[in-house]
């Protein structure tokens, strides 16, 4: 089992930044891919990014590449979701995932194979 907290979320203004953390214990090791997703009021969950745990890897969704960085710290067994240049259409909450059954690209296609998913914090972008 993996276990994942997220925390960060918050109230910004449109133009403005926040940082996402999503803290991982239990079975992790270096062949867990993370994922953010994210999922707006009355709209599916939907990808917005993911890290492969050993490399460092990223990959993401066409909507928020340029503006969200994922980034991960060992030491803490944290993995980072900064955003940038939020817009009021980036209001989400926002989930923190993980699989060891997928590649870097899986969970962007396929989100069933997210296998542990966090508790959700929310980001509202005020316009």
């Amino acid at each position: 089992q993996v276990q994942l907290v997220e925390s960060g979320g918050g109230l910004v203004q449109a133009g403005g930044s926040l940082r996402l953390s999503c803290a991982a214990s239990g079975r992790t090791s270096s062949t867990l891919i993370l994922g953010w997703f994210r999922q707006a009021p009355g709209k599916e969950r939907v990808f917005v990014g993911s890290i492969r745990w050993s490399s460092r890897n990223t990959y993401y969704s066409d909507s928020v590449k340029g503006r969200f960085i994922i980034s991960s710290d060992d030491a803490k067994n944290t993995v980072y979701l900064q955003m940038n240049s939020l817009k009021p259409e980036d209001t989400a909450v926002y989930y923190c995932a993980a699989t060891y059954r997928a590649s870097l690209y899986g969970m962007g296609y396929d989100p069933t194979l997210a296998d542990y998913w966090g508790q959700g914090t929310q980001v509202t972008v005020s316009s």
